[in-house]
């Protein structure tokens, strides 16, 4: 079963037990003459409007690209993820809000068997349908799901909170419902700024996993011509789509025609692995011409072991002999591009005489 098809099928399962528990309580508040658990049966309705949602986005991030959108929908599950965690949000902040009245104004709880069984019922049905909605969310990367998951579990950990404070109340005498309950619901509030912090990263452009990134280079690396991957830059479109280009640094003894092979086998393996619709540049290392890879050799070694370098690459000679460029990666220390690239050429000037220096700053998208 393909991922689309099991985040609905998920969804579809949170939306049934949402309504099962909807029925149930529905049933015992009418035969009990409950308007309070006929209200709360009302409450489950509404949560299973989280699984709606997810179904909505899902099926709408998976139509195909058109003219107006050329890669895709995928992004509309950031969306329903966002959608989601502000429902949790809400839930924490109102939460919040019913428990600071309760501080200020305590009540004394009053249960009856059928209102302990009620809520026995609902908590045990939102721990199980919680748990199961969330894990299924990780392993389909669905942040949607995940938070729906957290949801239906927090809906469990508030219901709970009220009724070991009832029997503390009970038993005790000492009222914790307000207490407990606000710490519930920060515990909420922060996990719901959470969850909304993930779909909109991605949205935002979120830097690749260093897994990911770590991947792509070994694989790229394992083709013989292949001397180095740089300058990786990837974005998001959706779990299953993302577009992104590097370098690749090859001899620059190889043809036209096997650079392009090569190139080639590479866009191939990266959408076919990763769905990664990858552009492929290239930095010719010098090899064919002993004088100018002798020249590579000594600046990129003489910057290569200057403070605040991470990366040299994309060495080029131009033909009039006298033009020579370079690609450096600084660390995050380097704030002022213009001084640092006037430092570096001051380096490189002295073991380059009568030659013009142009050095290109490379900030690093990815690792």
């Amino acid at each position: 079963m393909d991922r689309t098809k099991q985040i609905i099928r998920t969804s579809t399962i949170g939306i049934i037990a949402n309504v099962f528990l909807a029925g149930f309580k529905a049933l015992v508040g009418l035969l009990a003459h409950s308007v309070a658990i006929v209200l709360d049966a009302v409450n489950n309705l509404s949560d299973a409007l989280s699984s709606v949602i997810t179904i909505v986005g899902t099926k709408l991030s998976v139509r195909p690209a058109d003219r107006k959108h050329p890669f895709g929908y995928g992004r509309v599950e950031y969306f329903t993820a966002i959608i989601i965690a502000v429902i949790v949000l809400t839930t924490g902040i109102t939460s919040l809000i019913e428990s600071i009245k309760k501080i200020i104004t305590p009540t004394q709880p009053e249960y009856t068997t059928v209102t302990l069984i009620v809520i026995i019922v609902a908590i045990l049905v939102k721990i199980l349908l919680g748990l199961y909605v969330r894990r299924q969310g990780k392993k389909l990367e669905s942040d949607a799901l995940v938070a729906s998951g957290s949801d239906a579990l927090f809906d469990a950990v508030i219901t709970l909170a009220t009724l070991v404070s009832a029997g503390i109340m009970l038993i005790w005498g000492v009222s914790l419902d307000g207490w407990l309950g606000a710490l519930i619901s920060a515990v909420i509030i922060k996990a719901g700024v959470e969850m909304l912090s993930s779909p909109v990263n991605q949205l935002l452009g979120e830097r690749a996993s260093a897994a990911l990134v770590h991947e792509i280079k070994e694989e790229i690396l394992a083709y013989d011509e292949v001397q180095g991957v740089y300058d990786i830059i990837l974005h998001g479109y959706g779990p299953n789509l993302s577009i992104g280009s590097l370098h690749i640094a090859v001899p620059d003894t190889m043809t036209a025609h096997r650079i392009h092979g090569l190139t080639r086998q590479i866009s191939e393996q990266m959408y076919a692995r990763h769905g990664i619709v990858m552009t492929v540049g290239v930095y010719a290392n010098a090899e064919g011409d002993a004088e100018q890879a002798k020249l590579q050799q000594l600046v990129t070694e003489t910057l290569a072991g200057e403070e605040h370098i991470l990366q040299v690459h994309g060495f080029y000679c131009y033909d009039d002999g006298v033009r020579v460029s370079v690609d450096i990666v600084p660390d995050l220390t380097v704030t002022d591009d213009h001084a640092f690239i006037c430092r570096m050429k001051e380096k490189l000037q002295p073991l380059l005489p009568g030659r013009e220096i142009s050095i290109v700053i490379d900030h690093n998208y990815s690792e």
